[in-house]
């Protein structure tokens, strides 16, 4: 036995694998031991029926929402002067690239996790009508095109690959077909992917879409997910030439005004993804010493959002609920006697309660993305990561 899988009864199915060499497998205790962090504060992960279609219903509508319109392209040339349908047939509604491309992930993880809800035959619908083989060669297309090599870089490339490890093993009909026709538009993002990391040379530490461990923690899980070890290894060894030597994180600088993500807390999450456990608890005592010492400050406070209609301002709004998951994931990683846990278990509750509140405001500004984060955070997304 050389790998363990156990699946709680939760409706996402989260995995928690422990690979054990023969020296380790002596007793029953020790597997119990070994999965006793990742299990004794998991929250209760279960949406509610409301929730769910609530989510589900602001992606059906966003989706084919080509107007308001953020199209972020290059114009190489008057032939480029074109609408947002036309450069994207797939993604061109929920206001941008990234957005609507996170709105199929979405659709795609509830629809797993909740088959039977009543809004699944939309879900269905929607993903069918958008994730065509012609659309998504279209997508590629685009990509391909020189002027367009750092489009979505690398914020929507992550969204995209995600998109793809949410499909990648489920064993549904309509599933293995979206999986066969994201290939072309997942090869381009891949090999784009390949060929930027090489010649990153520092990180990217902003709160917003840019942010450098943001990107790379999803690509790492991707790369998992679909067995790509190329991938893997560029993405572990540039996690650890970026971070591995960090020290004394200024949390008091955090947030930034419209910040929605926290860079502190997404390098952290990224590193528990790199770093065996007891590795990871002693370069997060260099890392973020306040966690011990209780002098986190305003990092590990919950952000109120001073206006709903302003689209920069209703980030806060995000960078709630994606400082719900990355603490999440922190804490999944640490001993259970670790006496970081008892603070960082309060500080995701709280989080998560502000950041939901204004997922259903009412305004397009917010609403058009920001279920998603929710939903990543509410069904553990993220946390299928080894301990070992």
């Amino acid at each position: 036995l050389s790998s363990i899988e156990t699946r709680a009864p939760r409706p996402q199915g989260s995995v928690i694998r422990c690979r054990l060499t023969p020296m380790k497998r002596t007793s029953l205790l020790c597997l119990v031991a070994l999965l006793a962090p990742a299990i004794a504060e998991e929250p209760d992960r279960v949406l509610t029926n409301q929730q769910i279609t609530d989510f589900a219903n602001l992606a059906i509508k966003g989706i084919p929402q080509e107007y308001p319109n953020k199209p972020s392209n290059v114009m190489n040339s008057a032939d480029d002067v074109r609408s947002p349908r036309e450069m994207h047939p797939a993604f061109f509604g929920n206001f941008d690239w990234h957005s609507a491309v996170h709105g199929h992930w979405m659709l795609v993880r509830l629809l797993r996790l909740y088959p039977g809800v009543a809004v699944a035959t939309d879900i269905r619908q929607t993903l069918n009508q958008q994730l065509t083989e012609t659309n998504m060669r279209a997508e590629a297309l685009y990509f391909e095109q020189k002027h367009n090599n750092s489009f979505e870089r690398m914020y929507g490339w992550a969204w995209l690959l995600q998109l793809v490890r949410e499909t990648h093993s489920w064993d549904y009909p309509d599933a293995k077909t979206w999986r066969e026709n994201l290939k072309p538009l997942e090869a381009v993002i891949r090999e784009r992917a390949m060929t930027y990391l090489p010649k990153l040379t520092f990180p990217i530490r902003v709160g917003t879409h840019t942010d450098t461990a943001f990107a790379l923690g999803m690509l790492l899980d991707y790369s998992r997910a679909v067995g790509d070890t190329e991938l893997e290894t560029l993405l572990t060894q540039k996690a650890r030439q970026f971070y591995l030597n960090d020290r004394d994180y200024p949390a008091h600088y955090e947030p930034s005004g419209h910040d929605f993500f926290s860079s502190g807390f997404n390098e952290a999450d990224l590193m528990r993804r790199v770093l065996k456990s007891g590795e990871f608890s002693r370069w997060l005592d260099q890392f973020l010493p306040q966690l011990t010492t209780g002098t986190m400050g305003s990092m590990m406070e919950p952000v109120k959002v001073p206006d709903v209609t302003d689209g920069h301002l209703v980030h806060l709004a995000g960078l709630d609920l994606s400082r719900a998951w990355t603490m999440q994931g922190i804490l999944a990683s640490l001993p259970v006697s670790d006496v970081r846990r008892k603070a960082l278990s309060t500080a995701i509750a709280d989080h998560a309660a502000l950041g939901l509140s204004y997922v259903t405001s009412g305004h397009y500004e917010g609403e058009h993305w920001l279920a998603t984060f929710a939903v990543y955070h509410l069904t553990g997304s993220g946390l299928e990561v080894p301990f070992e």
